[in-house]
């Protein structure tokens, strides 16, 4: 009577150290699916927007986050000088370009 309670416990530990690693399977899964699908593809995007904030110069045509449109007059350190109509120019954040009009991607 004893000795098969034994074997059944052992067969129920043997069970779960297998099942452990079948429990996270899915959840593995699901992070993988996040990771390319969400994760990766917006990492590549904040990396081509700092890229093109960086290449930014003088001249250059571009989208505010704002939705203000213009032109560069000048740049700074972190600000640009934006020319959104004769002699009216509007100073404002390098970092808020949303994109500049006719650039190309690397």
């Amino acid at each position: 009577m004893f000795s098969s309670i034994a074997y059944a416990q052992d067969a129920a530990a043997a069970a779960g150290a297998g099942g452990a690693f079948t429990q996270f399977l899915p959840i593995i899964l699901i992070f993988g699916v996040f990771y390319f699908l969400l994760i990766r593809p917006q990492q590549k995007q904040q990396k081509l927007l700092k890229q093109m904030v960086s290449e930014a110069k003088r001249g250059d045509e571009v989208i505010m986050n704002s939705g203000i449109h213009g032109k560069i007059a000048e740049i700074q350190d972190g600000t640009i000088l934006l020319q959104v109509a004769a002699n009216t120019n509007v100073k404002m954040d390098k970092g808020s370009i949303q994109q500049i009009k006719g650039y190309k991607k690397a």
